[in-house]
């Protein structure tokens, strides 16, 4: 029954450590912070994040216009 100096079907213990190692590889690659990274609103004008959120239904036209108007007065000042 036991092969390869007792090893069960002479490789099954070295598969069980590749398997469990890309286990571990895809958990990491699953929930690593930089997967999916997407440009962040951070990055991004106030007025292209208005308009995000108006596409997503996040806000109303008319909230959306109310807030347009007020960015634009406020870049006016500057």
């Amino acid at each position: 029954m036991y092969f390869d100096h007792g090893y069960f079907m002479g490789g099954m213990h070295a598969i069980w450590w590749v398997f469990w190692l890309v286990v571990v590889v895809a958990f990491i690659a699953i929930w690593s912070p930089a997967r999916g990274r997407r440009s962040s609103d951070a990055d991004a004008a106030p007025l292209d994040i208005l308009k995000r959120r108006l596409a997503r239904g996040e806000i109303t036209p008319e909230a959306y216009q109310q807030a347009k108007d007020l960015l634009e007065r406020d870049a006016d000042k500057s």
